[in-house]
């Protein structure tokens, strides 16, 4: 329990680190593609950019059906698939985020005077987000097989505490009888299997 408890203080510490990198994020990322409009590049760039700034912030290309378009829809034959369009996960998000990076050095256009904005403040921050990511990967694995191990000590069939503990507990009571002072200290103690 105390190398889980010092384990899980990592992880917590880590994912805490990583939301106030993240926190941010969506308000910046409008603020990118602002700059990118005031920029003066083409349409296309445009919408390249916008693009990738909603799967970033998670919103729909087209909005979803309503639930009077659907019924139109069955009613006049056609097929219904929504797709979800959400690709909010952090992993997502870095990829995203790489993408666009990758596409703003791509625009020569592109010159922000806010040095926040800059490709090469980007790539840092996006750096450092990939780094934070990785620590919570890597603190949550020790965090896991602790808890395994914790669980084959405590649960697992005949060797585990619990079923150790009512196996004891039945000799005491084959050995001294059910109602022998021996047998009732023992038989009060509660252990349970948790699933």
């Amino acid at each position: 329990m105390t190398s889980i408890n010092s384990a899980e203080v990592t992880y917590s510490n880590s994912l805490s680190m990583r939301g106030m990198v993240f926190k941010p994020f969506r308000k910046l990322v409008t603020r990118i593609g602002s700059a990118v409009k005031a920029s003066g590049v083409s349409k296309q760039t445009k919408e390249q950019v916008a693009a990738i700034i909603r799967k970033l912030q998670g919103r729909r290309a087209t909005p979803k059906m309503t639930d009077e378009e659907k019924q139109a829809a069955l009613a006049a034959g056609k097929k219904i698939v929504e797709v979800s369009s959400s690709q909010m996960s952090i992993d997502s998000q870095l990829e995203n985020f790489d993408k666009l990076i990758k596409l703003l050095a791509s625009i020569p256009e592109y010159a922000p005077n806010e040095s926040e904005l800059t490709v090469a403040a980007l790539t840092a921050l996006y750096e450092d987000m990939f780094a934070k990511n990785a620590a919570v990967i890597n603190a949550e694995i020790p965090v896991s097989n602790l808890r395994i191990s914790r669980n084959d000590i405590l649960y697992k069939e005949i060797t585990g505490l619990v079923d150790a503990a009512a196996a004891s507990k039945m000799y005491i009571k084959s050995v001294f009888g059910a109602t022998s002072p021996q047998y009732k200290q023992v038989s009060s103690l509660k252990f349970t299997r948790y699933k």
